[in-house]
């Protein structure tokens, strides 16, 4: 009855279960081994075996050659931090903008955070080569679109503006708008800087409305 009922697992739930095994065992154990300990045939554990091994969490061990035969093959899991686990990166992100908030002029710290990583934005011509004010916007629309900011070019009374629908840290950023704000205008601002673009981002307006944040652009000959 027992391996009836462990075999109505889901295949794919097998998995785990294979790494688990070889986690808890002295040494490597072979296929015939790992389908024993399961109750399970020894092929569901060559199936799983495969994409462990192929992503890193499990590897093959030279048996010991003895006078008889081929020996089977051997597996141990790898010893390592699980890959699968949860992730906490928003409680890492609030360490990090309490950190850059304490002290004096958190704002600056912020900007300059942003815009240094800003700078690392791999510019979309070659190295010395500048962009027209079009093609930057164009350019930086796509890169914060792909950092999850839903943008949206804008114009008002004759000014070019970016909107943000969305902020990809809105939780810290609700609470922390001194630090966290800045540092999009940093990034934004350190990435143009570096493309040599003749467009700057003058000033980032955070929640003028409560689903828009408005990034206002100066073209060149306009400080920054």
């Amino acid at each position: 009855m027992s391996a009836i009922v462990r075999s109505s697992k889901e295949p794919s739930s097998r998995r785990p279960d294979v790494l688990r095994v070889l986690k808890a065992a002295p040494g490597p154990m072979s296929i015939v081994a790992i389908a024993d300990e399961l109750g399970v045939h020894p092929n569901t554990v060559r199936f799983h075996l495969d994409t462990l091994v192929s992503d890193g969490r499990v590897e093959h061990v030279e048996p010991d050659r003895g006078p008889l035969g081929r020996p089977p093959l051997m597996f141990r899991a790898v010893r390592q931090m699980d890959p699968g686990g949860p992730r906490r990166y928003r409680v890492l992100a609030e360490i990090l903008a309490m950190s850059l908030a304490a002290g004096r002029d958190p704002r600056a710290k912020a900007l300059a955070a942003g815009r240094a990583w800003g700078r690392r934005l791999e510019s979309p011509v070659p190295h010395g080569k500048g962009m027209g004010a079009e093609a930057s916007i164009d350019h930086l629309l796509g890169v914060l679109d792909e950092l999850g900011f839903a943008p949206e070019r804008r114009e008002s009374d004759g000014q070019q503006q970016l909107g943000l629908r969305h902020c990809p840290f809105l939780e810290v950023a609700e609470t922390r708008t001194s630090v966290v704000c800045p540092i999009h205008l940093g990034v934004m601002q350190g990435a143009l800087e570096s493309w040599g673009a003749p467009v700057a981002v003058d000033r980032l307006d955070p929640f003028v409305e409560p689903d828009l944040c408005l990034a206002r652009l100066t073209l060149e000959g306009a400080a920054r």
